[in-house]
């Protein structure tokens, strides 16, 4: 292999829990709730789909299923798709929809996985090039800056800044193109078979891990480390 290409959410980082978003934009705003009803509220908000990185939707309700579909190929998309889900659920200041929004992207939201860090940076020493390809609609960038990571990448491509998605194989392909790397000697790791296993289509190799909260994977994205040789 003389490439790796990463998921971004729940493969390489895990977003914060819903209680500590919701907890979060509550100080942002000036906002609070009772704590019975600040667990109520997180749960519904989980429940609905409204953490962008976390649960997906208990149920898409009929008008937002075609937003919902193409979420990740625009910034607009992706906003309006999430705070829709988030105003299904009320809360006591119509401005913590925006500001739940805008928490998640900060990169204080996101924590990298316990092995993250030792991967990325033994895939750099081996000469190995690292992409990241995500569905997305925000700048992830700072998140790895912030965490230290970012000399670890060399490419991030993300899908709203192209109008793709996974498992649209043209992401993938734009990934292998920014690392000069032929498909057939790349291995793609994600968390999600059917958006992460689009790469296949270009003859990648794709290995899966599972989105489970960072106390319980420690050390799931090791194993890369073999598959590359």
């Amino acid at each position: 292999m003389t490439a790796v290409l990463f998921d971004f959410s729940g493969t390489l980082f895990r977003i914060e829990s819903a209680e500590s978003w919701l907890r979060a934009a509550l100080k942002e705003t000036g906002s609070s709730l009772s704590e019975p009803e600040l667990a109520l509220a997180a749960s519904a908000l989980e429940a609905a789909g409204a953490l962008p990185g976390g649960a997906g939707p208990v149920e898409i309700p009929e008008e937002l299923a075609a937003l919902w579909a193409v979420r990740d190929q625009s910034a607009e998309s992706h906003r309006a798709a999430f705070t829709a889900l988030s105003r299904r659920v009320p809360l006591p200041d119509p401005d913590l929809h925006d500001a739940l929004y805008e928490r998640h992207m900060s990169p204080s939201a996101w924590t990298p996985y316990p092995d993250a860090a030792e991967v990325l940076r033994t895939l750099r020493e081996r000469g190995i090039g690292v992409g990241v390809v995500s569905n997305i609609g925000w700048d992830l960038r700072p998140v790895f800056r912030e965490h230290g990571l970012d000399a670890c990448v060399d490419a991030y491509v993300l899908s709203y800044e192209h109008g793709v998605q996974k498992p649209d194989p043209r992401l993938f392909s734009a990934a292998c193109a920014q690392l000069g790397a032929d498909p057939r000697q790349v291995l793609m790791v994600g968390d999600s078979r059917p958006a992460d296993g689009g790469a296949a289509a270009l003859g990648c190799r794709v290995h899966f891990v599972d989105h489970l909260p960072v106390p319980q994977r420690p050390d799931a994205l090791l194993p890369v480390l073999d598959l590359v040789g």
